[in-house]
């Protein structure tokens, strides 16, 4: 009988309980139905690190496409469909859309980080660590490492997305290997100005300081490569001095090859 007391005074309890809840969240939505959006707050997240998107440019594209926000009910505004406009754009990342109880839209961005830039002879365009694909942008460049000359990969300057093929993909992932590799190093991302693809695919490398050039072959066995340049500057530089060679090629395995 004690059973059968508790049971009910518990299930009384739940019920009790969820009676206060809907009419906790019936309050609020009534609450939300009659309150007006009073204003825009945007928060660029990392714009510390890249300055792709501003402020000013999310209120540009929520007037041209949300079909307007100020004044309006907080019930009537879609969030879903701002966040997609906003995600929309080529150089954002993600980006969150809420509102306050001061009646206030708020939106946090991220951009995307690119970890390179491909710049060809009709134009260029970066990708991020992942390989994603994303313009130039007009009001602002990154600073990152600029591989030019006979990029493979097939695709318009307005692109954004992966790259169309499997090679090409393969052939972008690689080269974002090489580049972090360096920048992992701290001593090549600072001594290697200059990368570009020749048109059998081999890279070429073109040092900071000194006239020679380094033929790197194709994007692989990096690590193996680099130490075999710097072979040749605590081995070979000593000895012959510095300049005297101009191109030093190290694609093949175990070797270095200089020229003058």
């Amino acid at each position: 009988m004690k059973n059968v007391v508790r049971n009910i005074l518990a299930l009384s309890f739940l019920a009790l309980m969820g009676l206060c809840l809907l009419t906790a969240f019936g309050s609020s939505a009534a609450r939300k139905k009659g309150l007006r959006c009073k204003g825009l707050s945007v928060i660029i997240k990392d714009s510390l690190e890249n300055s792709f998107v501003s402020a000013a440019d999310i209120r540009r594209y929520l007037d041209a496409e949300s079909g307007g926000y100020a004044g309006k009910f907080q019930d009537s505004i879609d969030l879903v469909k701002i966040e997609d406009i906003i995600d929309g754009k080529s150089a954002v990342f993600k980006s969150e859309a809420y509102m306050t109880k001061d009646g206030v839209l708020n939106i946090s961005v991220t951009q995307r980080r690119p970890a390179v830039r491909f710049q060809k002879d009709e134009g260029g365009f970066y990708a991020d660590e992942e390989g994603y694909i994303f313009p130039l942008q007009g009001n602002y460049t990154a600073y990152v490492p600029v591989i030019d000359g006979s990029i493979p990969v097939n695709v318009s300057g307005s692109y954004k997305g992966e790259a169309g093929t499997p090679e090409e993909k393969e052939w972008i992932k690689d080269m974002i290997s090489l580049v972090g590799y360096m920048n992992e190093s701290g001593v090549w991302a600072e001594n290697i100005v200059q990368i570009t693809v020749q048109d059998n695919g081999d890279l070429l490398l073109v040092p900071r300081q000194g006239k020679e050039k380094f033929l790197f072959g194709k994007p692989d066995g990096i690590e193996d490569k680099f130490s075999r340049i710097e072979k040749y500057y605590t081995g070979i530089v000593p000895e012959k001095g510095e300049g005297y060679y101009s191109t030093v090629n190290v694609k093949y395995d175990g070797q270095i090859v200089c020229r003058k």
